[in-house]
């Protein structure tokens, strides 16, 4: 039986390469998005058909015992979680204080930060039955610095990247590896930075700053990094990095 990957906000992006990555090294992938069936069966179909092993699911993460039943059954009818990747954004774009409705706010708090604490109640007590396990999460500029016009995001990424701290202070005793990835700048990723940007922009800016001059962050490369933090000696185990294009400021000197 494989050890598993599961994957939570496997979009075209970081999600997806990375389960394409740990399928790639051996693992079963389960990759879990919130929507567009047909971009989740060509990816799960990809990974299959190119030697490696993965099966999808919609999932939306809102739903209540959503995650929790998808982490029972995979336990039950695929195989041990090894790691958990979970991927899931919660920017709404800018907005003003005024025009930041509660509802807004909140959506941003239940998908960055109690998604993860209800991944983690879910999949740590499996994890500490088998004495390893992988959390890796991954966050953004906004877990660090707050900016105008970033007040749910700001307060989510926040609250997530001091999660990630509390599980790592109790759990990592047990073997349980809880690493916070910050994601600090543009990812080449169609489905989220293409989408926020349109088409035509989108390509622009690949045309400008991505492609060859790799200014925009490769989902790829980013994989190539989880599955190393994944793989890491517990004497010397990661908890938290950020990643950036060569050509980026880093988020302390804006």
């Amino acid at each position: 039986m494989k050890p598993v990957c599961l994957i939570i906000g496997a979009g075209a992006g970081i999600g997806g390469n990375v389960g394409r990555k740990f399928a790639q090294e051996g693992f079963h992938a389960v990759l879990c998005r919130r929507s567009d069936e047909a971009g989740l069966n060509a990816m799960v179909e990809g990974i299959n058909s190119s030697g490696g092993s993965a099966s999808g699911f919609l999932l939306n993460a809102i739903e209540e015992n959503s995650i929790e039943e998808r982490v029972a059954a995979v336990e039950q009818d695929i195989g041990p979680i090894d790691t958990v990747v979970f991927n899931l954004g919660a920017q709404i774009g800018d907005r003003p204080l005024a025009a930041t409705t509660y509802k807004a706010f909140e959506m941003g708090w239940r998908l960055a930060t109690f998604g993860l604490f209800r991944t983690a109640h879910s999949v740590v007590p499996h994890m500490q039955e088998r004495g390893k396990g992988n959390i890796l999460v991954t966050s953004a500029t906004a877990a660090v610095r707050g900016n105008a016009g970033q007040h749910s995001h700001a307060a989510a990424m926040g609250g997530r990247r001091m999660l990630c701290q509390s599980l790592n202070a109790q759990f990592s005793g047990s073997g349980i590896h809880v690493a916070h990835v910050l994601v600090d700048g543009a990812v080449d990723a169609p489905d989220t930075l293409g989408k926020m940007l349109g088409p035509e922009r989108f390509q622009e800016l690949r045309e400008t700053k991505g492609m060859e001059h790799d200014g925009l962050m490769l989902p790829e490369k980013i994989a190539e990094t989880y599955y190393h933090v994944a793989q890491q000696h517990r004497s010397v185990w990661t908890h938290e990095l950020d990643l950036r294009a060569y050509s980026d400021r880093p988020w302390w000197n804006h």
